[in-house]
């Protein structure tokens, strides 16, 4: 059995609803509720009536809620008195970030951050998009930060959670130059000669947004998937082998467009073949299951103030 069980069990007992509390805790439906028939597979009975709407508790769901808020304020009192005793690393700001943002914009946000705030330590969480919201919701961070785009915006309860915006990004195609510094492949592509295309993972919150920037573009794009992965990285090396054309944040990839290792696939009239995003900052809002640490307090505080944002270089 496993904790996040109980706290998914206590949110369905509390929203009365699966779509709601599957939001809450920022999973899909259908996983949400293979989470609750794990635990009533692991409690030996049912749990929620189903037949009744809003979802009620049976009389054995009722006696597990009860029980489960005391196990989860035990455990999170037992954390908070665990972490007190660890005078080491009291003042470190835990940080979950998805691996691109990780690579890209958080080495120079935390040396601006140094010039403008202050020394400060910190430990980096790198996770895909999915896992590193988890660790907020799950209280196993102090800040997350991820990309916005109004089309895929992250199921975070505003009324729990509070956000800054630290900074924009552009997502755009790129490709290898040939010898004469001409990109080896030319958007649009054709019908019957449809371009070698380096794509993200079905999931992958970029390969989402490169979707709706395929779907939005006014010319039809002629693209053939040869290569998957979740991690823009992974696309910039194939890349930069001459394999395809990969949709990258341009922070990803500015050192190797100086360098003329990169270059855009598109024509003028493709110009717009790109979409802007802005990176965020989340934090839970104090007054929830632990106050919190003084430095993180303190750079949050920073950060409202408008001290701490970073525009992405262009060049």
């Amino acid at each position: 059995m496993e904790t996040k069980w109980l706290e998914d069990f206590v949110s369905l007992a509390e929203t009365r609803s699966f779509s709601r509390s599957a939001q809450l805790r920022h999973v899909t439906q259908p996983a949400f509720s293979r989470r609750i028939q794990a635990l009533e597979a692991w409690a030996g009975t049912d749990l929620v009536d189903r037949s009744s709407y809003p979802t009620r508790l049976t009389p054995a769901g009722e006696t597990l809620y009860a029980q489960s808020l005391e196990m989860l304020q035990a455990l999170h009192n037992t954390r908070a008195m665990l972490r007190g005793h660890a005078s080491v690393g009291h003042d470190v700001i835990e940080f979950a970030v998805p691996h691109t943002l990780a690579f890209t914009f958080f080495p120079a946000w935390v040396s601006s951050l140094r010039e403008k705030f202050g020394p400060i330590k910190s430990r980096l969480h790198a996770l895909n998009v999915h896992d590193a919201a988890m660790r907020l919701v799950e209280g196993s961070c102090d800040v997350l930060i991820a990309y916005h785009h109004a089309s895929q915006p992250l199921q975070l309860d505003a009324d729990r959670y509070e956000m800054v915006t630290l900074g924009t990004e552009t997502l755009a195609p790129y490709c290898k130059p040939d010898e004469q510094g001409e990109p080896l492949f030319r958007l649009p592509g054709r019908p019957a000669q449809p371009l070698p295309y380096l794509g993200y993972a079905p999931g992958a919150y970029l390969g989402q947004v490169t979707d709706l920037l395929l779907k939005q573009s006014g010319t039809a794009i002629h693209l053939d998937r040869v290569y998957e992965t979740d991690m823009a990285e992974g696309l910039k090396v194939m890349a930069l082998e001459g394999h395809g054309i990969a949709f990258l944040p341009h922070s990803a990839v500015r050192k190797e467009l100086r360098a003329r290792k990169l270059v855009s696939p598109s024509p003028p009239e493709l110009a717009s073949l790109e979409i802007a995003m802005e990176v965020r900052a989340y934090r839970e809002r104090p007054g929830g299951r632990q106050p919190p640490k003084g430095t993180a307090q303190a750079l949050w505080t920073f950060l409202k103030e408008g001290e701490g944002g970073a525009t992405l270089p262009k060049s």
